[in-house]
């Protein structure tokens, strides 16, 4: 470089604006404004997935585009309620739940645990009224009350399906029935009389039910099925009655999906269907229009009906987001269906046509139980040791 000259300097390249916080915080925001907004696929419920602590938004959710222009036109779901009320003081994974009716018609829930324990709740002050303890720390896998003192069932993974007396306050345990089976088969009742009632449990054999009369506990008939079938254990029972006939029938699920029905008195398979290709996990029946539904390990719900009452048939199949259902129920109105899942969601669908209404996502473990009392209450059990309890659609 001579002398007397100076450096030419270049021109700095043009640099790309750089966008303001305001507008990366209104672009997040409207990304997350159509994530939490969006209904889950193929499901027009009026309720969007409902978040609750722990848990994050539905693995069936729809996720967008944050582009403004794209939320315009489109119908939004209201979120989902929260509980009504949670019950918490189980101690342990709820695994089973029943409505009841207590001293002077108030409203009781029962719940029984994976250490053994039945806690009786209280609605109205939503506390826990006794813990009885008759299972050894074994978990409780039914729950039951019969008109009669009243009196609680409850079965075990003890062996043990003990008849409780809670006349009064009492909460002992006045009788038993000795099981076969350790599994997780829950056991089915049906009232055949004033003080008579035929029960339903897993039987001595690993594909065998049994059939016994209570108060007597007298063995009635033992159903196991024909040889060379293979369906496996029974995994879920349902007794019942239809009006025109005077024989009990039996509902079964078994380990290779399939369902049949039983003539208890015949001791005979009036019919069978292949609903599922996992084991069947548990079964509802709505007796007023002989149709029920069946969930399984797999991503589907299974809708059949009862031809002439006697002939299984399946009607057709409902797709799920997440593999898994541990329990199912039917409103005693039989408007509403509630399913227990895997997933640690309660799905709630309209029974006549299946359309799903909610997804209630507020527990951090799997939903183990549901079940619904008379005025339309809907409580869920859950392995994180909470209950949550829920008004949807209240009966007209």
């Amino acid at each position: 470089m001579s002398a007397g000259h100076h450096p030419v300097r270049q021109p700095r390249p043009l640099r790309r604006p750089q966008l303001s916080a305001r507008v990366s915080v209104s672009k997040a925001s409207n990304a997350l404004l159509w994530a939490v907004h969006q209904p889950l696929w193929g499901q027009p419920e009026p309720w969007a997935a409902f978040r609750g602590p722990s848990s994050g938004v539905d693995a069936g959710a729809a996720v967008g585009p944050s582009r403004p222009a794209q939320l315009r036109g489109k119908r939004m779901a209201a979120p989902a309620p929260d509980p009504q009320f949670i019950l918490r003081g189980a101690g342990s994974a709820v695994r089973a739940l029943h409505f009841c009716s207590g001293a002077q018609g108030r409203p009781l829930l029962l719940s029984g645990s994976l250490r053994g324990l039945v806690h009786i709740w209280n609605l109205e002050t939503r506390r826990p009224l006794a813990a009885l303890d008759g299972h050894g720390g074994q978990c409780v896998t039914w729950l039951h009350t019969l008109p009669r003192g009243p009196q609680l069932l409850s079965q075990g993974r003890d062996l043990q399906l003990c008849v409780w007396d809670l006349a009064e306050g009492r909460g002992a345990v006045v009788d038993a029935v000795r099981l076969e089976s350790v599994g997780f088969c829950r056991a089915s009742v049906l009232a055949e009389g004033p003080q008579r009632w035929t029960l339903a449990v897993p039987g001595r054999g690993s594909d065998e039910v049994q059939i016994l009369e209570l108060p007597s506990k007298t063995l009635v008939s033992c159903l196991k099925p024909e040889a060379g079938a293979r369906l496996g254990m029974p995994m879920c029972l349902q007794l019942w009655q239809a009006e025109s006939s005077p024989r009990p029938l039996l509902l079964a699920g078994y380990e290779d999906g399939s369902l049949a029905l039983w003539d208890v008195s015949m001791r005979k398979v009036c019919s069978r269907a292949a609903c599922h290709s996992e084991p069947v996990m548990g079964l509802a029946l709505d007796p007023r229009r002989a149709r029920g539904v069946s969930g399984s390990a797999e991503k589907a719900l299974a809708v059949w009906s009862l031809e002439g009452q006697q002939a299984l048939q399946v009607r057709g199949t409902h797709e799920l987001t997440n593999p898994g259902i541990a329990d199912l129920k039917i409103r005693p109105d039989s408007k509403i269906l509630a399913t227990a899942g895997w997933d640690h969601r309660v799905r709630v669908f309209q029974w006549r046509t299946m359309r799903p209404l909610a997804v209630l996502a507020f527990h951090s473990a799997t939903v183990h139980c549901v079940a619904f009392d008379a005025t339309g209450l809907l409580a869920a059990g859950s392995g994180d040791q909470r209950i949550s309890v829920w008004s949807l659609y209240p009966p007209t």
